[in-house]
Formats: structure tokens, sequence, C-alpha cells
């Protein structure tokens, strides 16, 4: 009988953290979770219609496509704040054999780098989203079906920002934290 590691059991250091907006990064995720329900029963009704009615439900398909990313930004909090946000660590793991010490600094790194490129995601998406407001942007086919795309273009924004700040409240329970012999806490 081997005494291997169950690596798919462990979880990176920030996963056991206490996350000050993890409330609030819980919220938003239920409200994604919800919109995906919604979601699921418009496009079985919009199935159901087109197959038994012939009256499918118009622009069920771009409401859907548009809702994709805007359900994925909703949730990115709660995945940094529970530590699920995907991420390779086999080279931590070797690092912690020899240096917990590095491993802490590399996990803050990683934090670090997180709410970096979140951020820049969201200043990046802000022009974006004030443009669709000012010319009242749109999509669909006019006459027949159109939404305004600045709700999808600011839950984008509004993700992608507390994602950024989710990251940067990981920060001071991982300096707290002791350093493990391995990747993770």
């Amino acid at each position: 009988m081997h005494n291997e590691p169950d690596f798919a059991s462990e979880t990176p250091a920030v996963a056991g953290l206490t996350n000050p907006l993890q409330g609030v990064a819980n919220v938003l995720a239920a409200v994604g979770t919800v919109w995906i329900f919604l979601m699921m029963l418009l496009i079985v009704a919009d199935v159901l219609g087109r197959n038994f009615f012939d009256a499918p439900i118009t622009g069920v398909a771009e409401f859907a496509a548009r809702s994709v990313a805007s359900i994925v930004f909703l949730q990115l909090a709660a995945a940094v704040c529970s530590g699920r946000m995907t991420r390779s660590d086999f080279l931590l793991r070797i690092i912690g054999k020899r240096s917990a010490g590095a491993v802490k600094v590399l996990e803050v790194l990683n934090v670090v780098v997180g709410a970096f490129l979140f951020f820049a995601l969201a200043a990046i998406s802000w022009p974006e989203l004030m443009e669709a407001i000012r010319i009242k942007e749109y999509f669909g086919v006019q006459g027949v079906f159109t939404v305004v795309t600045w709700p999808f273009r600011a839950l984008i924004v509004l993700g992608a920002g507390t994602a950024a700040i989710a990251y940067l409240t990981c920060i001071p329970s991982l300096l707290r934290q002791q350093p493990s012999t391995g990747a993770h806490a």
C-alpha cells in the first residue's frame, strides 16, 4: 500500500482565510446562480415553443450569449474568496519542501498579480461601459428584439473590480498565516 498524498483534496493557501468580502461575493455568486437557473428555464421554454408550437421565443440565443460573461464575472469574487480560482501549484509543492517562506512570498505575489489583472480588466472595460451608455448601444435586430448592452458591460466591470478587491483582502490573512511545509495551509 502506498502512502501518496491526495493532491486532489488540497486547496490553495487562500482557501481557509477569512475574507471580509465573502458576504458580498456570495451575494453576487447567488445572483449568478439564479440567473443560470432562469436562463435554463428560458432556453427550455424556447425549445418547447420552437418544437411543439412553432413559436420560438425571440432573442433567447442572443440574450443567453451575452449572459454567459455576466454570470462568470458575477461569480469570480466568490471563487477568489474561497480559494477556487484555477491555478497550477506543482511548483509551489516543490518549493514548499525547501522553503515555506518562499511559498508564502509566491502566494502573496499570486494574489497581487491576480488583483492587478482584474483591476486592469475593470479599467479597460470602464470606457466601453461609458460609451455603451452614451450611445445607447444595443444588441439584437431593431424592431424585432433589442436589449441595451450597458448592464452586461456593467456586470463585467463590477465583477472584475470585486474580484480584484477580493484578492487584495486576502493579503493580510496570508501575511498572518504561519508558513507551512507544503504549498498549502
